[in-house]
This record gives structure tokens, C-alpha cells and sequence, in this order.
């Protein structure tokens, strides 16, 4: 209340607009579901439920046990996230991306069980299931979203899950999956171009090779007396240990766009299209405020070099740069980079209207970023 009258009385003198800034559509209701914690505990409890179905499905021996260690697990990886994380642990969205990413995972990787233990298929069968179970989506997905902790917090508790998909837990499969994860998420700590995730994912399907080499999930190789082989079968599952990383990077680029969408979230890779110089606010600067428009360049290039000699993020310093005064737009005329040397328009205002004008280009430049769906 106290905030409305200053605001009428700051109008009244023109020091103040009477246009109200454009705001985020964001209700009370969405505010209390993300810090709900009813809805905490519902997350948590459809997890445990998926974990039950996955441990309970298929032939599995002593699926109770395993299912109880699975929930010891689950406490343990939700004090974890309490302990290590508590901003995402505070936002019930960043709560539900997580654990869906895991349990996505851990989906696939039953379902490639179950076909490999089907015989229907002749190149699948039982022993390959280790190599072409995606270890590396959920680390992968998560360090390009949420960062390097949150990555490898999916790398070590996924691959707990996952080695109990397959019976008692397999220690060859669980260290497979660990470090298959470590490297996914080490390899992806600067993403800015998609390319990069192909890249990992070789570096990944590189590590299962090797890992399952050393297991015993390919072969056996008669090292000794190398025309016993069947290098046929060597082939394939070498090719199937290396492409299931690739496979899984591409899966991983893929998903990207639609989970940025649906929780908010801009990745170096968006920050870096979004740096695009024919985006139709830049495109618009250059015509209606060429002056404001080499300001914005200027001001990034510094903005970028800045941020790289502290260790910050470059690349949305230098985006968030080239659009910090696209709210001149709306009157470009007005401020001195575009002004004319024929007539100064501030000549002919009340220095307080001239001050409402330009304090009012913030006001102006937030209303055309959401206009235009700008990164947040």
C-alpha cells in the first residue's frame, strides 16, 4: 500500500512512469508447488514406485532385498541432494528434472535387459546387455543443465540403481557405470556447441570399450592363438561398447531444447545461438540505434574478456551485453549515441520528463525481452 502511494506521488511530480513493467505470468500456486513439500514427498514417493516396478519386473532373484537396498539408497541420495544442493533442493522442478533424467536411465537400461534376455533377437543377447546400457545419459544430461556436482551426483547414485537391474549388484557393471559417468561429466564442464556432447560421447563409448575389454564383457580373446577368434563377434560388440556412447551423447543433444523449455533452464549452448547477431532486436538496433548498437558490441567484448579473466561465464556475459539497452528502442532519438548534431530533443523537455525518459528505457528494454522470449 505504503509503495503505491510513493509511486502516485513520484508520478504526480513526473518523476515516474505510469506504465508498470511487463512481468513473468507466474501465479501464486506455481510459487507454493516449487517449494511445496507435500509435493517433495510425492516426487520422492513415484521414484520409489518406479524403483519398485523396475526391481520387481523380469526374473530377478531376491527382488526384495534388492528393492530395500534401493530405498536405503534413495534416503541417502536425497540427504545428499538436502545437504550438498539445497538450492535445487529448495525447487521442487529442479527435484523432479533430476530424478526423472535417473529414472529415464534406468528404464532403458531394464528395457535393453529384457530384450537382450528375450533371444528374439540373434546379435543381442544376454552378455552384450552391459554394452549397450546408456551409463553415461543421466550424467550427461545433468552437467550440461545443472552443472558439474549435479552430474556427477547422477553418475555415482545411477550407477547404483543400475547394477541392481541386473540381479545382485555386479561390481564390473557398477564401476563400468561409474566411470563411464565421471568421464561424460569432466568432458562436459564447458559445453558451447553441440558438437562437443558427440565428442564426449566417443570419449565415453571409448571408456566402455576399454572397461568391458578388461571385464570380460567382450570375448573371450584367445590372445595366444589369435585365429581361434571370432573376430566378427569382437567387432560387433566393440562397435556396439563405442557407439553407445556416441548414441547416447546424440540422445542427450536431442533432449536438451525440450528440458531447457520445461524447466527454465539456459545451457551455454542456447547463450551461445542466442548470441546470433541477426536476432530482430539486433536487426532493429542497427536501423532505429546504430549508435546504442556499437555501444552494445563494445560493452560485450569487454563484458567477455572480463568474465574469462575471472573465471565467469563469458559467453551469457557477452549475450546479456549485445541486449542491455534494447529499452532505447523505443525512444533512440533520446540518448546521446544516437543523437543528431543539429538538435538535442532534451532541449525542448523539463529536465524531470528528460530523466523519466531515460530511467524509463530499463522498464522498456525488460518489456521487450519478454516480448521476445529472451534467455533468463
Amino acid at each position: 500500500m505504503f509503495d503505491f502511494l510513493k509511486r502516485g506521488r513520484l508520478i504526480r511530480r513526473g518523476l515516474a512512469s505510469r506504465k508498470m513493467r511487463r512481468r513473468q505470468s507466474r501465479g501464486e500456486l506455481t510459487r507454493t508447488l516449487e517449494s511445496s513439500a507435500y509435493i517433495k514427498m510425492l516426487i520422492f514417493a513415484m521414484f520409489a514406485g518406479g524403483l519398485a516396478f523396475l526391481v520387481f519386473s523380469g526374473q530377478q532373484p531376491e527382488p526384495t532385498k534388492n528393492f530395500l537396498i534401493a530405498l536405503l539408497v534413495l534416503a541417502t541420495a536425497i540427504t545428499q541432494l538436502w545437504i550438498n544442493q539445497p538450492k535445487s533442493f529448495a525447487q521442487n522442478s529442479r527435484i523432479l528434472l533430476v530424478f526423472v533424467v535417473i529414472f529415464v536411465q534406468l528404464a532403458v537400461t531394464k528395457l535393453l535387459l529384457v530384450i537382450c534376455n528375450s533371444g528374439n533377437y540373434r546379435f543381442l543377447r544376454p552378455e552384450m546387455a552391459g554394452l549397450i546400457t546408456p551409463y553415461a545419459l543421466a550424467p550427461l544430461v545433468l552437467s550440461v543443465l545443472l552443472g558439474r556436482q549435479h552430474g556427477l551426483y547422477a553418475a555415482f547414485f545411477v550407477s547404483l540403481w543400475g547394477s541392481m537391474l541386473f540381479g545382485p549388484i555386479d561390481a564390473p557393471l557398477l564401476i563400468t557405470s561409474l566411470i563411464s559417468g565421471f568421464t561424460a561429466v569432466s568432458l562436459t564442464l564447458q559445453v558451447r556447441r553441440r558438437s562437443k556432447l558427440i565428442r564426449a560421447g566417443f570419449y565415453v563409448g571409448l571408456a566402455i570399450w576399454l572397461l568391458s575389454l578388461t571385464f570380460g564383457l567382450i570375448g573371450p580373446i584367445n590372445w595366444f592363438y589369435p585365429v581361434a577368434n571370432d573376430w566378427g563377434m569382437l567387432g560387433l560388440q566393440s562397435a556396439l561398447a563405442i557407439g553407445n556412447g556416441i548414441v547416447t551423447a546424440t540422445i542427450a543433444g536431442g533432449a536438451l531444447p525440450m528440458l531447457e523449455n520445461l524447466f527454465g533452464i539456459t545451457t551455454d549452448i542456447s547463450w551461445l545461438e542466442a548470441s546470433d547477431l541477426n536476432h530482430p532486436l539486433l536487426r532493429r538496433m542497427t536501423i532505429e540505434a546504430p549508435g546504442t548498437y556499437h555501444h552494445s558490441l563494445v560493452v560485450a567484448n569487454l563484458a567477455e574478456a572480463a568474465a574469462e579473466a575471472v573465471g565467469a561465464n563469458a559467453t551469457l556475459c557477452r549475450v546479456c551485453a549485445y541486449f542491455h539497452d534494447v529499452g532505447k528502442l523505443v525512444k533512440p532519438e533520446y540518448f546521446t549515441e544516437n543523437m543528431s548534431f543539429e538538435r538535442n530533443p532534451h532541449d525542448d523537455l523539463a529536465p524531470t520528463m528528460s530523466a523519466l525518459i531515460i530511467i524509463a528505457h530499463v522498464k522498456e528494454g525488460v518489456d521487450l525481452a519478454l516480448k521476445h522470449r529472451l534467455n533468463q
